[in-house]
């Protein structure tokens, strides 16, 4: 187990290093001379979680698969997992450019990882994120990450199924739902690493700016939400993932709309 969690951590730093030069546009690592290329699969995992969301998002969901070296040619070997969750605003694929996997992947093993498969699964939704939270407006993206993406893993990839080989890192929106989901479900995760994390910090509520109010006002559909700001469709993305439009009962509370 600590051989497992020490090669997480070891390419947790890469991907980190990967996402910081991303994030300030400095140079991202080097190719590591004599890495055993990787394979990378762009496949679709479905969220039995996501279905009946309010917000239509697509219960397919795209996923990127980084198979070590050695899988094609030791097909009797199972891997420990490490399953790696972006940020706000971006999906999977873009995260996948910005860190610059396969390569970042190569390189960690080559300088002594232990090999593994990494898992960037996809949580952009309608307003681009969801908190990687359980909501009936956005889906159950918790569940979605925690069950059926490794369920998925498990049973069509050769893993190690149990959670002292099963890894959990995220950068920023990917940071708060790597502690979220990690934290909730240890029974799942054995290790995590968390990178920039938000949302955990305490704050009290503030005023809207009454420019900001009318901006969110005046959104009636998903065109106008595509026009806003960063920071007020992060707002939405917020509410969505996190504001209930039930009572604690289960009834509908009147009056409550979703956008």
């Amino acid at each position: 187990m600590f051989k497992t969690r020490a090669a997480g951590l070891s390419l947790a730093l890469v991907l980190a290093a990967g996402a910081a030069f991303a994030q300030v546009g400095t140079n991202r690592p080097d190719p590591v001379p004599g890495a055993r290329p990787a394979t990378a699969e762009h496949i679709k995992i479905h969220g039995q979680a996501l279905e009946g969301n309010l917000e239509g998002d697509a219960v397919d969901r795209d996923a990127i698969v980084i198979l070590p070296p050695s899988y094609t040619s030791e097909p009797s070997r199972r891997y420990p997992v490490v399953y790696a969750l972006h940020g706000y605003s971006i999906g999977a694929e873009q995260w996948s450019g910005e860190i610059r996997v396969p390569q970042t992947v190569e390189g960690a093993f080559a300088k002594g990882a232990k090999e593994m498969i990494v898992v960037l699964p996809d949580a952009k939704t309608r307003n681009n994120g969801s908190m990687y939270s359980n909501s009936v407006t956005t889906g159950n993206f918790e569940d979605y990450v925690s069950r059926d993406v490794v369920a998925y893993m498990d049973s069509h990839y050769r893993t190690i199924p149990n959670r002292e080989a099963r890894g959990l890192v995220g950068h920023s929106m990917g940071g708060y739902g790597a502690t979220r989901i990690g934290m909730k479900h240890p029974e799942i995760f054995g290790s995590l690493y968390i990178m920039s994390p938000c949302c955990l910090s305490p704050r009290t509520a503030a005023q809207f700016k009454p420019e900001d109010q009318a901006a969110l006002e005046a959104v009636k559909t998903p065109a106008d939400s595509d026009k806003l700001p960063f920071i007020l469709r992060a707002q939405l993305a917020s509410a969505a993932a996190w504001a209930s439009p039930t009572s604690a009962g289960g009834r509908r509370i009147p009056g409550c709309r979703i956008v």
